[in-house]
């Protein structure tokens, strides 16, 4: 496999870890039904994307991607410094769509440096990003 593709892949499984740990942060912040729901879909589908492409990752012997304790600490960090005044489920969907962004920004990111990518981690890194689209707009709803 490429480097770049390995490049993509890791990516693709930063930005989908990232989804799932948001997620599971800000789920205790959430009192609404429908809005839990909706996210615990989007973290089992994250969960579907990371798992594939850490595959991939393995397959050609690579280390997958690691996240550091501070990058962890900063996401938590984030999360309930945004939260701690305000848990309204619009605050809350607001928040997961600016995630959701930054996530898109990120995997552009990588694919324009990753041009020589093969078309099997291109086609999962535009999965992840639909995906990520078709989110803000079911979020939407909760603004």
């Amino acid at each position: 496999m490429q480097k770049q593709d390995l490049a993509i892949y890791r990516e693709v499984q930063k930005n989908a870890e990232m989804g799932m740990k948001a997620i599971d942060i800000i789920s205790d912040k959430v009192h609404d039904g429908e809005l839990s729901r909706q996210l615990s879909k989007q973290s089992l589908k994250y969960s579907e994307i990371r798992n594939r492409a850490v595959d991939k990752i393995l397959e050609s012997k690579a280390e997958p991607y690691r996240s550091t304790y501070m990058q962890d600490i900063m996401l938590t960090t984030g999360i309930h410094s945004g939260t701690l005044l305000n848990t309204s489920t619009s605050h809350i969907a607001e928040m997961v769509i600016q995630g959701s962004n930054r996530g898109i920004t990120d995997m552009c990111k990588s694919l324009n440096h990753n041009k020589l990518a093969e078309s099997a981690s291109v086609e999962l890194a535009k999965e992840l990003m639909d995906f990520e689209e078709k989110n803000i707009e079911r979020l939407k709803q909760y603004l």
